[in-house]
């Protein structure tokens, strides 16, 4: 199922645009406790594109030695190379974590269509948090935002990873 950016969906529409966001972010959550098992911030991503997962990474920070090789990156390049275009505007971005400075400017600057994360990153977070990239009028695409999807398990994730650091 397909929603235009700024069409008013049906009640029944919504409710399908829910589901699938749900399963998406289901799947970012398998894909950060990839990261976590591999040492690094359990932050995990996937790009729809007409209801269908089409890319899903995850952070690999540490293992490609990479500061820009974040979850949302990574996932947004698949997703370009995929579909053979820079401009995601058709498509939705569902994060497990709030976007940082970088990742809200490379979700904002491949013009994606909306963006769904679930916990709020009250350290980096630059999509309500701490900024607010992606409603700031001076950069001419304002994609709509939903935030709070499964932020429980997105959290409890970031909490264990975390804690797991310091013991």
């Amino acid at each position: 199922m397909k929603a235009s950016v700024g069409s008013n969906p049906t009640p029944s529409a919504m409710t399908d645009m829910s589901n699938i966001h749900r399963e998406a972010m289901q799947a970012a959550l398998d894909e950060a406790r990839l990261a976590f098992a591999q040492g690094d911030v359990p932050v995990g991503a996937v790009v729809l594109h007409n209801g269908e997962i089409i890319a899903r990474r995850h952070n690999e920070r540490e293992f490609a030695h990479d500061p820009t090789a974040h979850a949302e990156v990574l996932a947004l390049r698949d997703a370009s190379q995929k579909l053979g275009s820079w401009r995601l505007d058709e498509c939705t971005l569902v994060v497990t974590l709030e976007p940082c400075v970088m990742c809200a400017g490379a979700a904002q600057s491949s013009r994606i269509g909306r963006l769904v994360y679930g916990a709020a990153n009250f350290e980096a977070g630059a999509t309500a948090s701490l900024y607010n990239v992606m409603s700031d009028p001076r950069l001419g695409h304002n994609p709509p935002v939903e935030h709070g999807l499964l932020a429980e398990e997105s959290a409890a994730l970031l909490k264990e990873f975390f804690a797991s650091k310091r013991s």
